[in-house]
Order: structure tokens, then sequence, then C-alpha cells
């Protein structure tokens, strides 16, 4: 499968995205969501994994062992996921427990039609674009899917230009923040659930109507914690093949810490990010913490 590592990405509907999603678009285009699906957005590096252990335990009330029956990809589908001689996301789905949770980072106006149509519950986790920029720049390393990303000054001009895989993070979290005001989308923030995780998993109860007790709480709390799912080999990614993410490069879980940015920007880079998200943000109500 090594011919498929450092592969140029390509374009759909002006969103750049690996070539093997591109080439079984069709399949995410006409997916059929059910009503009671839940989806689960983010743009890359945002706490995808984090919120999708957390519904999945939510889901099983709390039994980590129900939780570690296979691998968090398998178990929570990434829907628009495809490559050759594996199942595609939307094939997994066609074949998952119900009620299914579906995972995605396609922005609003990828989606598939039928979410909306279906009124989906869904949940969206935005992170400070300083430091997805740089976990995105990790991950570029070690999964090698993609293009290669040179340097970071080369990759933090092409993050903010929208030349990265799932296109551009400003439009992507501004579409989600203006979709939520006609839809069911709890819109959560990665800075408030490292702040105060066990409020935000309260949150993400309520909005599934969900009731568990107290010391059930605290189980996927301390579960969902990045020491314990780090070493976690279902949600941690190693159970993924080395032609696809390369842990020796950099791992998958790699610090999970909120405000890491300022550990490799220099002063110059900040100022030209800071200059162009005050742009590419103007006249937006969303909010978020470069740091807790």
């Amino acid at each position: 499968m090594e011919h498929l590592s450092r592969q140029e990405l390509e374009v759909i509907h002006e969103i750049p995205l690996y070539r093997h999603f591109v080439e079984n678009w069709a399949q995410v285009e006409s997916f059929q969501a059910r009503p009671d699906d839940l989806l689960i957005s983010t743009y890359p590096k945002s706490g995808t994994t984090w919120i999708s252990e957390i519904v999945d335990m939510i889901y099983n009330d709390g039994d980590e062992e129900k939780c570690k029956r296979d691998a968090i990809f398998n178990r929570v589908p990434f829907m628009e996921m495809s490559f050759p001689g594996l199942l595609s996301g939307t094939e997994q789905l066609a074949t998952a427990p119900l009620p299914r949770i579906v995972k995605t980072h396609l922005p609003v106006q990828l989606l598939p039609v039928s979410f909306w149509e279906q009124d989906c519950k869904m949940i969206y986790v935005a992170r400070n674009a300083k430091d997805v920029a740089v976990s995105y720049y990790h991950f570029y390393q070690m999964a090698k899917m993609h293009p290669d990303p040179g340097t970071l000054d080369e990759f933090l001009g092409k993050f903010m230009a929208g030349k990265v895989a799932y296109g551009s993070w400003y439009d992507h979290v501004k579409g989600w923040w203006e979709k939520k005001k006609a839809y069911r989308i709890l819109y959560m923030f990665y800075e408030d659930m490292k702040k105060d995780p066990k409020r935000e998993i309260e949150k993400v109860l309520q909005f599934l109507g969900k009731d568990l007790k107290e010391e059930v709480v605290n189980k996927i709390l301390h579960h969902t914690s990045f020491q314990e799912m780090k070493k976690n080999p279902t949600v941690n990614y190693e159970m993924m093949p080395t032609w696809a993410m390369d842990h020796t490069v950099s791992p998958f879980m790699r610090k999970g810490i909120s405000g890491d940015w300022k550990n490799y920007f220099t002063v110059a880079q900040n100022e030209r990010f800071d200059a162009h998200y005050k742009e590419q943000m103007k006249g937006s109500t969303f909010r978020c913490h470069m740091e807790i």
C-alpha cells in the first residue's frame, strides 16, 4: 500500500481532499442518514477522537470493556473515508449497529443533504486555529496519505490559504457556527473540554437525553482523559497499519494540550497569523480561546 503515500490532494466542490475520497464521492453525497444517527463533526485535529470516545462510552452506559470491543475508527465510522482494498466509511455504516455514530470532517456545504432532511442530532467541536495548525503539521508528517508538509512555515502558509485537506479552518468553523441556528447542533470547544471536562460531558449527556449516575460520569471522565486514551490502543490509532500512520515520526495522540502553538510559532509567524485571522473572522460572532 506504500504507493498510496504522499499523493497530492484533489479538489471536490472547491475543497481539497484525498484522491481516493474524491473518487468515492458519489457514495458519500448519496449517503442516507437515519433520524436516530448522531453526527460528530470537526475540522481535523480538533478533538475528534476524544469526543467520539466520550459519546461511545455514553452510548454504552460507561462500560469501558464494551468500548474496547474494536478500534475507534470502526466503532465510529469515518463517513467519507475511502482507500483501495478497505471497506469505505459508507460501507461500514451500511452494516453498523443502530443507533449509528457517524464521524465526518466535512464542511457544512459538503455534508450529505440527508442529514439536514432527517434533522439528525450533531455535535461539532472547534479548536483554536493555532493549535490546530501545529497539530495538523505533525499529523501531515506521520499520516502518509497527506502530501509532504514541508517546513512549518510553509505549512502555515498552506493552512492559512485553505490549501490543506478539508480546506479553510476559518470557513469550516464559521459554516457550522451559522448552521447551529437552524439545526440540532451542540457546538463545543476543545478548550472548554480541557478546562472543565466533566461539565462538557454533562452537556453532551443533556443533549443526547441521557441520564447517568455520578459514578458512571466520573468513570467516563477518567477513561476519556488524555493520559488514559494515549495508552489505549483502541483509540490511539496504533491499530492503523504503518503504511498509513508512522507513530515513530509523531504519535497520533501527541500532547493534547491547549496553547502548544507557543512552542512553535515565531514572533513573525504569530503576527502574520493574527493579522490573517482578524481579516478572515471579521463579522463573525465566533470566539474561541487561543490558550487556557
